[in-house]
């Protein structure tokens, strides 16, 4: 492996006029950063980065990944909200490994989080470049939460249970990148982490009830990337699962959706018809919730750890702000953060990994989830 690259080059933003990568490169100029504002639209970048205090704004396209390639040198951080990163996201992760850059994304969808860590990894371990996929809302607080539940048991523990939750009302409306990655996602294969290694398994194959104060709340299965990262910050686990708990009593309806929509995806054209269908969700979109219906909702997630006979040994909550919101601001942190050396390692890793448990639980706090009794 070669040497870890210094962390001394520039940030680079990547698709910062979509409504994701608007509201990193906000959090950023909040945070007094001076990235680079990419994207395709070469006037709608220009302005965003004249009224973020005159940034440097260039021109990128997937549609021709030589402009990607451009964007960055050894030891610059790219950040990417480029999506549906299973058909788009290959351009800017490519071009990060290519040139020995750091890569932070936005991505949600398990299919794109499995080729970072299971082919990019690899490739990015011998760069000396570090890759850290689902740095937002998806699935950043499932990471820590998961970690301190973990932390909390100890060494009984040889399992986790985590689940995605939101209050107020949902997302406060979906971006047209979320809607376009959920077109697919129940009819792709997914994984989960069992019996200490990584299986394929369709999403929304199981559902699993939390217990919030005496009522229940049900949650769909999904594969994200705590069935990579925390077996490996914690090795005696050997289960990892991930519950989405967005979708209240249709989640049982859309579990059989998932077993119907697997199999259909395997008629020949069907992939190519919703890959269609989630390009026309994002050229349609007019974007997503704004500042008020954002403040008005709020995330929550908790996590249990489990010993070798399924008993729980520890349950950790943690909740907070808009799953938007909380994006913006942490893909601004991470990329902060390597920029200024503040991470460890190379390849594709967790956030616990790259950070460490108790500098991610204060960076998480201070993007606007921390822990709750």
């Amino acid at each position: 492996m070669t040497e870890q690259n210094p962390r001394s080059g520039r940030i680079v933003l990547f698709g910062a006029t979509g409504y994701t990568g608007e509201l990193v490169a906000r959090a950023m100029a909040k945070r007094g950063m001076r990235p680079v504002l990419a994207g395709r639209r070469r006037e709608a970048v220009g302005a965003l980065a004249s009224e973020l205090g005159g940034l440097e704004a260039t021109t990128a396209d997937v549609a021709d990944p030589a402009t990607v390639r451009a964007l960055v040198e050894r030891g610059d951080v790219l950040v990417s909200t480029v999506g549906p990163f299973a058909r788009w996201g290959d351009a800017a992760l490519d071009s990060a490994i290519d040139a020995g850059a750091h890569y932070v994304d936005s991505t949600g969808e398990p299919p794109f989080v499995r080729k970072v860590f299971e082919r990019g990894g690899p490739r990015a371990e011998e760069a000396g470049s570090l890759l850290l996929t689902a740095m937002g809302y998806d699935w950043l607080p499932g990471n820590l939460t998961g970690g301190l539940a973990l932390n909390e048991a100890g060494d009984a523990a040889t399992a986790v249970r985590i689940g995605y939750f939101t209050k107020g009302g949902g997302l406060g409306g979906m971006s047209g990148g979320t809607r376009a990655s959920a077109v697919g996602a129940l009819i792709e294969p997914s994984f989960h982490f069992r019996g200490g290694r990584v299986v394929t398994e369709r999403g929304a194959h199981s559902v699993h009830e939390f217990d919030f104060g005496g009522r229940t709340k049900p949650g769909i299965s999904v594969g994200t990337s705590e069935a990579f990262s925390l077996p490996r910050a914690f090795p005696n686990v050997r289960d990892v699962e991930v519950y989405l708990g967005w979708f209240g009593g249709a989640s049982r309806p859309i579990q059989a959706f998932s077993l119907v929509g697997a199999g259909v995806a395997k008629l020949p054209g069907v992939t190519t018809l919703m890959n269609a269908g989630a390009e026309r969700f994002v050229k349609t979109s007019t974007g997503g919730p704004d500042e008020a219906a954002r403040a008005a909702t709020g995330s929550r997630f908790v996590a249990e750890a489990l010993g070798a006979s399924g008993e729980v040994l520890a349950t950790v909550r943690t909740e907070g702000v808009n799953g938007y919101t909380f994006t913006g601001e942490a893909l601004a942190w991470a990329a902060e953060r390597i920029a200024a050396g503040d991470s460890e390692g190379a390849g594709a890793l967790g956030p616990v990994e790259a950070f460490g448990l108790d500098a991610l639980e204060a960076g998480v706090a201070e993007c606007g989830i921390s822990r709750v009794s």
